[in-house]
This record gives structure tokens, C-alpha cells and sequence, in this order.
């Protein structure tokens, strides 16, 4: 009886073993269902959900949107590498208009209180939205903050930056998919 427990033991360990390490491995992939699809190039649907507007007297969503492209940014006033990207994403702003897009500025985990100071304080030019239930952000599979998403004409997402935009990725990422979108 001793020498079938030793061995059953063994396979029961060496199988509860390679299961840990299989849920293991499943649970550290980075990629959601958005990076993988963009990975493919493909380009799913962004979720358009109604928001209320950061000043409260109105709402928007992607769904206002269509027919240019968006760049959306998620961010909080908490949030560090949101400040540094601050600067750029006015910049963004301005390349954007002159092709009739926009950056819109989702605020996530905030209070309106502080995501005003924040725009206030960097100047932001662009419509910011208030994701409150974080409905929009469950939508876009966000991880952390910032996370930047860009939005083509017909709602569908073409490239995303789940960091703290740079200079080097608007130049090599998303001006040539501006230059596209002409």
C-alpha cells in the first residue's frame, strides 16, 4: 500500500504544480482583449458612454465625436506622470483642432474639486469629462493612469499608450495617424 502512496502523491503534486504554474503564467500576461486586437491591427469599437462634463452643465461622449479623430486621455489630478503629460496633450490639442479633432480628458477616481485645480493649473484646452462609476474606463479595459487611447473617425480605436505619453510617441505614433486621417 506504502509504494502506491508515494507515487499517486508525486503525480498529484507534480499536476497541482504545473496547474499553479499554468495560472500563474495566464495571470501575469500584461495584454487585454483592446491590446491584443490592436496588436493584430485590428481596431475594436470604443465604448461611447455619456459623461457628465467637469464644470457639471452638460454631458459628452464619443458618440458627438464621430467623423473625426479623438485623442481620449485618462487621468487623475493625483496622478504624477498625468502632470508631466499635461503639456503635451495641449499640444496634441492644437494639432488636432486644425484637422477638426480633439483630445478629451476623461478624470478618473477624482473629485471635480481637484480635477478643476488640475485643469486649471496646466491649462488644459480641452473638453474633460468626469467618469464617476468609471463606466467609460471599464470600457476601455483601463489598467492605471494616464492611459491614452486614439479614436479614428468611425468610433473604432486605432493605437493606444496604457503610460505617460512622449513627445517620441505622438511623433512616431500618432502623427502619422493624423497625416492618415487628412
Amino acid at each position: 500500500m506504502r509504494r502506491l502512496v508515494v507515487p499517486c502523491l508525486v503525480a498529484v503534486l507534480a499536476v497541482a504544480l504545473v496547474g499553479l504554474l499554468i495560472f500563474g503564467v495566464l495571470q501575469t500576461t500584461d495584454d487585454s482583449s483592446i491590446d491584443q486586437a490592436i496588436a493584430r491591427g485590428e481596431t475594436p469599437p470604443a465604448t461611447s458612454v455619456t459623461l457628465n462634463t467637469l464644470d457639471g452643465d452638460g454631458t459628452g461622449s464619443l458618440a458627438q465625436y464621430r467623423g473625426r479623430l479623438v485623442v481620449v486621455n485618462f487621468f487623475a489630478s493625483w496622478c504624477a506622470p498625468c502632470e508631466q503629460e499635461a503639456p503635451l496633450l495641449n499640444n496634441v490639442e492644437s494639432m488636432l483642432q486644425r484637422q477638426g479633432g480633439s483630445v478629451i480628458g476623461v478624470a478618473v477616481d477624482d473629485t471635480r474639486e481637484d480635477t478643476s485645480g488640475f485643469v486649471s493649473q496646466h491649462d488644459l484646452r480641452f473638453p474633460i469629462w468626469r467618469d464617476v462609476d468609471r463606466k467609460m474606463s471599464r470600457g476601455f479595459e483601463l489598467k492605471g493612469l494616464p492611459e491614452t487611447f486614439v479614436v479614428n473617425a468611425r468610433g473604432d480605436i486605432i493605437a493606444l499608450e496604457r503610460q505617460q505619453i512622449t513627445q517620441n510617441w505622438v511623433d512616431t505614433r500618432l502623427k502619422p495617424l493624423i497625416a492618415a486621417a487628412e
